[in-house]
């Protein structure tokens, strides 16, 4: 059977020598390929022409994660720890909202999280520790990527908890912002300890789920390899 084709979501960097270049982590591309998908790289200088012509042609869209986004997208609080990247933001909101409409299935991971609830109407804590009262650590950038920060409690009912098998579960954790306001289409399929959101999903939609957490760094444990399965199984 032929691969499906997943778009994921790129960052713009600079190279040691200055030249301006895409970029899109490995881990992401191996959890993806591992789940049987063919993963293509989604530029974030695309214009509104080029990006409608790929989405038509995607089988589905991984939204990765990245820097926060931009504060006049929701009416955020600003703090001085907020690092936007705004051409990520014009791409990637329009980008969901179409993709939503077409009913491609999608996959949002932390910025990814984000991104699908401010483009359906949400807002965020722009930063927990300062913002969401007896807040848990989340942002654990200084231990390995695949380090267990907290434990998620999955909703019953949810496709989320379908997919896991487990109401109970250690996540790693690599961000400073979360949900505040739920977007009125979504549903929270998973909270931290401290009540903040982890999980989402968009009833009703083929396959339109988002975590906080990253599951591509944490390929050794077989709920989340599950999980790209069952994204790239939808997309088929």
């Amino acid at each position: 059977m032929q691969r499906p084709l997943i778009g994921i979501t790129a960052r713009h960097v600079n190279t040691s020598e200055g030249l301006p270049a895409v970029r899109i982590l490995r881990a992401y591309v191996t959890a993806i390929v591992d789940a049987g998908g063919a993963p293509i790289l989604i530029p974030p200088e695309l214009p509104e022409g080029c990006w409608r012509v790929l989405l038509d042609r995607l089988d589905g869209v991984l939204f990765s994660g990245g820097a926060d986004i931009g504060l006049e997208h929701f009416d955020g609080e600003p703090h001085p720890t907020v690092d936007v990247e705004p051409v990520r933001d014009a791409l990637e909101l329009p980008l969901l909202r179409a993709a939503v409409d077409a009913d491609k299935p999608l996959l949002g991971i932390c910025r990814g999280f984000q991104v699908m609830n401010v483009a359906l109407g949400g807002t965020l804590y722009t930063h927990i520790l300062d913002q969401l009262p007896n807040a848990l650590q989340h942002d654990w950038h200084d231990k390995p990527r695949d380090t267990l920060a907290h434990s998620i409690r999955v909703e019953e009912g949810t496709r989320l908890a379908e997919i896991l098998g487990a109401p109970l579960l250690q996540v790693n954790s690599l961000h400073h912002q979360g949900i505040k306001d739920l977007a009125p289409s979504l549903k929270a399929t998973a909270y931290s300890p401290d009540g903040l959101i982890e999980g989402i999903e968009l009833p009703n939609h083929k396959f339109a789920l988002a975590v906080q957490w990253h599951p591509e760094w944490m390929r050794s444990h077989e709920e989340m390899r599950r999980l790209f399965r069952m994204f790239v199984e939808a997309a088929k």
